[in-house]
Formats: structure tokens, sequence, C-alpha cells
């Protein structure tokens, strides 16, 4: 029996390929050091773990309002004015079965067969995929190394078409690590009103930035659709929880896609993640991020001696993309003989587009320091037999 074709433009992750190497490797005994998935070898917090048991103890697990429970979605409107100044009414507030869920829900919202959204690249690349499965479309608009990987409004103009319908840009960024500032969001929001665009902001790394609290796109821009998640800052990617912030206007139609997409997000990850906004819970996950910048700053140090340059500026996430054309025209061949030799799992650029895909890696700084000085220490040790 036929797919539909729409199946036939989703993507694979190359990544898959070096976690089945890496699987393989550990299996015969190898040691890995695991700096290609993004996810810190940090636990969930303690007190969200507590939260959960007793909530199975004394809640029901049933099913709750499609858009999240009314306690939670107050939560994270405070976070709103807490972190950014901004008045949020909760009832723009979404939560869902994760962040990627969010933003299937604005495509679905806002986006008809045809339609094309600007996406920066290099970026994650589920986003087209998403695009696909709502029968849109993903037009890339490439960051250049020469700019530092910043975005350029020359570039938007030049990729704009009749059925151009928004811009989707994430900040911080996976896998540049990048932060917009207020000022970059004011143009971005600018030219999306002079051109008649929705504004899909994934903010998903937000509180894990290293030179103060990233600006929201909603500090500019009120319409802004905003995706978000428990999973980065509050180390929580396997309860996949997550929030959309929606229009005003846009609340009633995303209730009703919430109703039939999932139904209700899961009841006992949003009872435990109102732990996640005590103060106590909230200073233990910024102490983290402070583990994680010494990390990048280490890395920041250690690679451009080995002919390893970073590509951006890396303000936020935990992510490092790095230029190995000096090395290497065939990233996932890289990845896959650095692999086998030092043991060493890095994700080949060719899953996040862009300019030079085949010359580029992430780095994911996802272990402590005293790892990472390995890693780099059997990095250097093979790059060395390709100079």
């Amino acid at each position: 029996m036929a797919l539909a074709y729409r199946t036939e433009h989703i993507s694979p992750f190359y990544v898959v390929q070096i976690l089945s190497q890496v699987e393989q490797l550990e299996r015969a005994g190898k040691d890995v050091i695991r700096l290609f998935v993004g996810e810190p070898d940090f636990d969930t917090p303690r007190a969200i773990e507590e939260a959960a048991l007793e909530a199975l103890k004394n809640q029901s697990q049933g099913y709750l309002a499609s858009t999240g429970m009314a306690e939670l979605k107050q939560k994270i409107a405070e976070r709103y004015q807490r972190w950014h100044g901004i008045e949020l009414d909760p009832a723009r507030v979404i939560v869902t079965p994760g962040g990627s869920t969010a933003l299937q829900m604005a495509f679905l919202a806002t986006l008809n067969p045809g339609d094309e959204v600007l996406l920066p690249e290099p970026g994650y690349p589920c986003n087209t995929n998403l695009l696909h499965m709502v029968n849109a479309k993903g037009v890339p608009v490439n960051l250049q190394p020469e700019q530092g990987m910043a975005l350029s409004l020359a570039a938007l103009e030049a990729a704009i078409t009749g059925k151009t319908k928004a811009i989707l840009i994430a900040s911080p960024s996976n896998p540049l690590g990048s932060v917009m500032s207020v000022e970059q969001w004011r143009e971005i929001s600018d030219f999306c009103d002079s051109h008649g665009l929705q504004l899909f902001a994934d903010e998903i790394y937000h509180g894990i930035t290293f030179e103060g609290l990233a600006p929201t796109a909603l500090e500019v821009n009120q319409n802004a659709w905003i995706t978000q998640s428990f999973s980065k800052f509050y180390g929580m990617t396997g309860w996949r929880l997550g929030w959309l912030v929606a229009p005003a206007y846009a609340v009633d139609a995303c209730e009703r896609i919430a109703q039939n997409l999932f139904l209700s997000s899961p009841a006992l990850s949003q009872q435990c993640a109102l732990a996640g906004f005590e103060p106590e819970v909230e200073q233990l996950c910024f102490d983290r991020v402070h583990e994680l910048k010494a990390r990048r700053d280490y890395l920041m140090q250690a690679l451009p001696p080995l002919g390893l340059d970073i590509m951006a500026n890396p303000d936020g996430a935990f992510y490092l993309y790095i230029d190995v054309s000096k090395y290497s025209d065939n990233a996932l061949q890289f990845c896959e003989q650095l692999l086998l030799e030092t043991g060493v799992a890095v994700t080949p650029g060719i899953d996040f587009g862009g300019p030079c895909p085949e010359t580029s890696i992430r780095l994911a700084y996802t272990v402590g320091v005293e790892r990472l000085q390995q890693a780099v220490e059997r990095m250097a040790q093979y790059l060395s037999t390709l100079s």
C-alpha cells in the first residue's frame, strides 16, 4: 500500500547513524564520550520528582483541560512578568506535550497548503519536517560564516515570495548557540509587520544563557507565536511538556486544535512541573547554567588551537557549531571516523542545513569539564594524524 506523499519529504536524522554506532561501540566495551545529543547530564530536579510522587498518591491522573491546568498556566504567565516584565494573560498559554507539539499547533493554526516559512539555517531539522506535515514549505535562509552567522534582513528580503507567510527564528539557537538581542528582535518584528508575516519564535532554551536572560520576542511583538519547553532549563526531557503562547485572537482556534490533536497534556507532568517555579528549584536550574558556562568557556579556549574554529558566538543553549574544513569536506564521514578512532561522538552539520553543512559539526557540551578535557585530548591526537 502506498504511503502519503508527505512522508517522502520527512528526512531522517543522520545523527541516528552516529547513535547506532555509539551503542554498538559501548556494547563492545569502548568508552564513548557522548557530545552529540541535546541532553545535559543533569537529572530532573529532585523537588520536581518528589512532586510527581506526591501527585501519584494524592491527585487524579485523568484528563485535564485541553489548554492545560489553570494553575500551571498562571505560573508560566508569572514567569514572563518576573523574567521579562511582561504582563501575559494566562489564557494565551496553551500547555502542550512538548515544545515540538507547540510548534505544530502554531503551524496548524496559521498555515495553508503551499504557504512558505523562512527558516534561518543552520537550524533545527524538525522545523522543515513539521512544515511538510501541514503541507507547507520551509525556505532556507543561509546564515553566512563571514557574517558571524548573523541573520541578515537582506537575505530574508531575497527569500520572500508571494507565498511567504511567516518567519521562524530560534533564540537561543540550536545548533549555533547564538542569542537574539532586543534590537534584533525589533528589526525582525518590523520586517514581519512590513511584509504582513507571522513571527514564530522558538525559545525552548530560554534560561540557558550566559550574559543575562535572553529577550523574548514578546517584548517587541505581542502577536508573536512563542514555543517553549520544560525539557531544557528544567531538565524534564522525558516528561514531554511544553507550551505555546498564542496571540489573543488565536486562542479559541488553538483550543480547538488542542482538543483534537492531543486532548490533554500529561496530567502528572503538569502537576509536578509546578514545582519548577519554586524559587529554590529555579535557582538550582540557574546554578546548572553556571556549570554549562564553565564548560563552554573551556571549549572556547581549547578548540581553536586544534584548528577547530567556532562559527557563531555561543551565548546560550549548550552547543558549539564548528568548522572542520581544515580536515574534511564530508562531515558525516568525519564524525563516524572520529567516533571509531577516539570514542568522541559529535553531530554532523548535514543534519542542520545552511551554507556549509559538509564541513561543520555540532558539539554538545553535555558532560562535565573533566570529560570534555578527555574529549579534547582524544580529538587533538586524532586530528594530528590528519594534518
